[in-house]
C-alpha cells in the first residue's frame, strides 16, 4: 500500500494544478479533458514522488470522484490521455520540421511559453517557501501581477484565434 503522505501529496498537486485559472486556460484550449488530465498527472506523479512502484488500482484511488474509480476505467482514461499528448507533441515536431514554428505568427505562443515557464519557477518557489517560513509580499504581488498578464494574453490569444 503507498505511503498516505505520497498519496496526500499526489492529490494536492493535482487538485492545486486543476483548480489554477492558468492552467484552466490552457486545458480548455488543448486536447485533454480535466480527467485525462488529472489521470495523466496521478500517473506521472505517482512515478516521480513514490518510492515504489504504485499499481493502476492505487493510482485509480487518487482521482477524485464521487464514486469509485475502476482501474479499467482509470486505464482507459490515462490511455486516451497519452494518445492525445503523443498527438499533440507530434504535431509541434511536425510544425519545427516544415519550418511553420518560426512564423511570426507563432511568436506570441513562445512568448506566452517562456512568461509560464518563468511564472511556474517563482509559483514553486513561492509555494515551497510558504510551508518553511513567512511569505514575502512583495514577491507574492509580482507573481500575482505575471499571473493576471499571463491570463490575460491567453485568453486575448484564445480569443483572437477563435475569431479566424
Amino acid at each position: 500500500m503507498e505511503n498516505r503522505d505520497d498519496a496526500q501529496e499526489i492529490q494536492e498537486k493535482v487538485e492545486r494544478i486543476i483548480s489554477d485559472p492558468l492552467a484552466k486556460i490552457l486545458m480548455k484550449n488543448s486536447h485533454l479533458t480535466e480527467i485525462q488530465l488529472q489521470t495523466f498527472l496521478i500517473d506521472i506523479l505517482a512515478n516521480n514522488i513514490v518510492d515504489f512502484k504504485m499499481a493502476y488500482e492505487q493510482k485509480s484511488k487518487l482521482r477524485p470522484s464521487k464514486t469509485p474509480i475502476t482501474r479499467g476505467s482509470f486505464n482507459h482514461t490515462l490511455r486516451q490521455a497519452r494518445r492525445n499528448v503523443t498527438r499533440t507533441i507530434n504535431t509541434i515536431l511536425l510544425l519545427g520540421y516544415v519550418g511553420i514554428l518560426d512564423t511570426p505568427k507563432l511568436t506570441p505562443f513562445t512568448e506566452i511559453a517562456n512568461k509560464l515557464q518563468e511564472y511556474m519557477e517563482a509559483y514553486e518557489k513561492m509555494w515551497n517557501k510558504t510551508k518553511s517560513s513567512n511569505l514575502d509580499k512583495n514577491k507574492l504581488n509580482t507573481i500575482l501581477l505575471l499571473k493576471k498578464e499571463l491570463e490575460d494574453s491567453l485568453f486575448y490569444l484564445n480569443f483572437n484565434k477563435n475569431k479566424e
